[in-house]
């Protein structure tokens, strides 16, 4: 398996109420890469934002079929990360990297 650099491991920031309700919590929600873990996720967030990890958690969403107006339709899977950071930190995900 070849070398994912840090930009690779996280995706995307997930926003939506659940994880915005989150963020009050000091945890902040992303989607990443299907081959990322715990320790390559806490490392690429601690050098991307510059913060402190405390905790990873993984959730692994399967694929799974959808029925829109009589259709089936494929809805891929994905992995997300639930990270908690140290209190007192927080990530703005509002500017870029």
């Amino acid at each position: 398996m070849s070398k994912m650099s840090i930009y690779d491991k996280i995706l995307t920031p997930v926003v939506t109420e659940k994880s915005t309700n989150l963020s009050e919590l000091n945890k902040i929600v992303f989607k990443v890469h299907q081959n990322a873990n715990k320790k390559n996720i806490k490392e690429s967030i601690e050098k991307l934002f510059k913060v402190n990890v405390t905790k990873v958690n993984i959730i692994n969403k399967k694929n799974r079929i959808k029925i829109t107006r009589g259709k089936k339709q494929a809805v891929q899977g994905y992995k997300k990360a639930i990270i908690t950071l140290k209190k007192g930190q927080n990530i703005d995900l509002t500017t870029g990297i």
